[in-house]
């Protein structure tokens, strides 16, 4: 038996050939442009067939009887049995011009070569999108009464369905598959379409939420998904049957499921939180149509619009379609498919697998290279503080990744040393001391970098000094508070805005300032420090507002309790866990990577979530925390080491090992 197949380097179309293929004596002519001959022989070798069984017809989709040679067309002529229509453009985001070429203008010109070869029968693969937005049961023999057909993509499937009802001569068949997915087996799918775009919202939620937690989903409308084994089964059974001539086939799952319902399912595969909650989408619908078209004219709501659906891959005209109103009936397919063992199966039992295939092959994320050396490999890097601890980590990074790493401290001999470990490891940092506490140095410095290099792309603002004494011990000592907002805020602001102007000039700039985990819990007994991050923080996110048309951007670590010389004196410290500097520094290369607008621990947000929605039972842990730990010997006043080490209660030190991170 001789099949002709267009379409046959698609997602189904392959699938279709290979089972084609498998019944004796089978031999395929399929349809291939000229210049994608290339492609013929990695073709045969996934069909497993030789030169003599699958055969290239070279042609075009958008000429004129298919572009096909005359001497082509005589040789095909009355040798085919079954022609299968399978090419189209199957994209919802898709230009009207492109689908009515391919969607329209390409069936009525391969169903003019189908006539010419004088095919035996010709098999038209359309989609339930031909019945547009009809509202209730859409029957395999209704066809006029589809209406809402607006969208491109449904006008143009319902309008190449109507030139093979009207136009074409030949016995015909028609068959609409559901949503498409992945193969229920292996998980293969080609390309991210219909329930695969809500994959990073998904994926985004597992990354914030321990699957534990309840979500709120989204209800809808009822959305169609089969998988294209199911739909290259059922195409292969029933278009060799007998008594299909004018007939259409829904290949569709007969229950289908609500859109709420497969974001739960989907999420369950992703061991992200399940969606238990539910609210439904019909309740938008009372919003007018000119209000909704008001708010979208207001450019703060269509950017912000904007940049979600774009964050989360969700194409333009993707929640037009979260009520989808119709259903659809299949007892003709059904009938057909009775005794072969051909059935949907159950999307919760192959989820799974379209899941893991699509993380490992088509998450957009993979494409995406997100490796330090891609984001920072030849850029100007200044670190402040980088003569020691985070600092210097986090440059040793930057340089390993081929940065130009510009480091500045107070200490020239640390300065001298960090230039040392450099060199010894086969690269090299560029040095300059500075005082970033007194202004007049701060502009000094900025100019040197302005006139050497021009300005840097990535700013780091790690120099800062941390006084962890109680606000009843400190009540003479005001000038703590003083030099620690000097660095810590009005230094960091110094740098950053003589460093501003270059990255706005350029369009281009990231900014990392590292906060403290205490600006998020309110650590008691550094109220000097965290005020004077709190108030480096709220200046972040007036100039992320301030900047973000400008291609700026700021990120802010709450950078949790980090083992450096600054949490030396402390010697309590010396038994609760902290991080390493490298830990440190893998936080600010991520900022860099990403450019999140907060990096912080889930303790730090737990500790923000508890005091905005409890704070006096805020207050009244961290009072409890604060009582338990003693202060250190240096806030006491104790010179060296005389303090000792300080007694802790049997509950102090479980509190210690329980509260990774936070300072007290």
């Amino acid at each position: 038996m001789h099949y002709f197949v267009t379409g046959a380097t698609g997602f189904i179309g392959k699938r279709l050939v290979k089972k084609l293929l498998e019944r004796k004596g089978s031999v395929v002519h399929f349809l291939i442009r000229q210049e994608s001959e290339g492609k013929v022989a990695a073709l045969r070798a996934y069909w497993g067939a030789s030169a003599a069984r699958v055969l290239p017809v070279f042609g075009d989709l958008t000429a004129r009887k298919l572009g096909v040679a005359a001497e082509e067309v005589k040789k095909l002529k009355g040798s085919i049995d079954h022609f299968y229509h399978l090419a189209a453009v199957y994209d919802l985001g898709a230009d009207e011009g492109g689908q009515v070429a391919v969607n329209i203008e390409g069936t009525r010109n391969t169903v003019e070569f189908a006539k010419a070869v004088d095919a035996g029968h010709f098999h038209h693969v359309s989609s339930i999108a031909a019945a547009g937005l009809y509202e209730g049961v859409f029957r395999e023999d209704m066809f006029e009464e589809a209406e809402n057909l607006d969208h491109p993509y449904f006008m143009t499937k319902h309008e190449s369905e109507k030139i093979v009802r009207k136009e074409c001569k030949l016995p015909w068949s028609v068959y609409r598959p559901a949503l498409v997915v992945g193969d229920s087996r292996s998980g293969e799918m080609d390309k991210i379409d219909g329930p695969y775009y809500f994959f990073k919202l998904i994926q985004r939620m597992r990354q914030l939420l321990p699957p534990w937690m309840p979500a709120i989903g989204l209800e809808g409308g009822r959305v169609n998904i089969v998988p294209v084994d199911y739909v290259v089964d059922a195409l292969d059974h029933i278009s060799h049957k007998a008594d299909i001539d004018k007939r259409c086939f829904h290949l569709v799952d007969p229950v289908g499921y609500r859109v709420g319902d497969v974001l739960d399912i989907f999420s369950r595969a992703a061991h992200a939180p399940r969606m238990n909650l539910f609210i439904n989408a019909a309740l938008l619908g009372f919003i007018p149509r000119s209000i909704k078209k008001g708010l979208m004219a207001v450019a703060p709501v269509r950017r912000i619009r904007n940049a979600v659906m774009k964050d989360l891959g969700l194409p333009e005209d993707m929640l037009s379609f979260v009520n989808y109103p119709t259903r659809f009936d299949s007892r003709d397919a059904e009938a057909a498919l009775k005794g072969s063992g051909i059935a949907v199966p159950n999307l919760k039992d192959y989820a799974w697998r379209l899941w893991d295939y699509w993380e490992r092959h088509l998450d957009p994320e993979l494409h995406i290279d997100r490796t330090l050396r891609g984001t920072v490999g030849g850029k100007l890097v200044l670190v402040t503080g980088g003569s020691s601890g985070i600092g210097l980590a986090a440059a040793h990074k930057f340089a390993e990744a081929g940065a130009t790493t510009i480091i500045c401290g107070r200490d020239q001999d640390k300065l001298d040393e960090a230039c040392k470990q450099a060199k010894a490891k086969g690269y090299a940092f560029i040095a300059y001391p500075a005082d970033i506490a007194d202004m007049a140095d701060c502009d000094r410095f900025v100019q040197l970098l302005v006139d050497k290099h021009g300005g840097v792309d990535f700013l780091i603002n790690n120099a800062g000094r941390s006084i962890r004494r109680a606000i009843e011990a400190s009540y003479d000592r005001f000038h703590d508070f003083e030099r620690t907002m000097q660095l810590n805020f009005f230094g960091c602001l110094r740098v950053t805005m003589g460093l501003l102007p270059g990255m706005v000039a350029r369009h281009k700039g990231h900014v990392v300032n590292i906060s403290s985990i205490g600006v998020l819990t309110n650590a008691p007994r550094f109220s000097a420090y965290v005020a004077s991050k709190a108030a480096l923080d709220a200046w972040t996110r007036c100039a992320s507002s301030e900047f973000s048309d400008q291609g700026i951007t700021f990120t802010t670590i709450n950078m949790p309790l980090v083992r450096t010389p600054m949490i030396a004196p402390t010697k309590i410290y010396n038994n609760v866990p902290t991080l390493a500097p490298e830990e440190a520094a893998d936080m600010i290369a991520q900022a860099c990577i990403f450019k999140p607008v907060r990096i912080a621990t889930r303790l730090g947000v737990t500790g923000q979530l508890l005091h905005a929605l409890l704070p006096r039972v805020a207050q009244i842990a961290m009072n409890t925390s604060f009582r338990m730990f003693p202060d250190s010997s240096a806030a006491k006043g104790a010179k060296g080491d005389k303090g000792g080490r300080p007694t802790l209660s049997p509950e102090a030190i479980a509190m210690q090992q329980m509260m990774r991170g936070i300072h007290f």
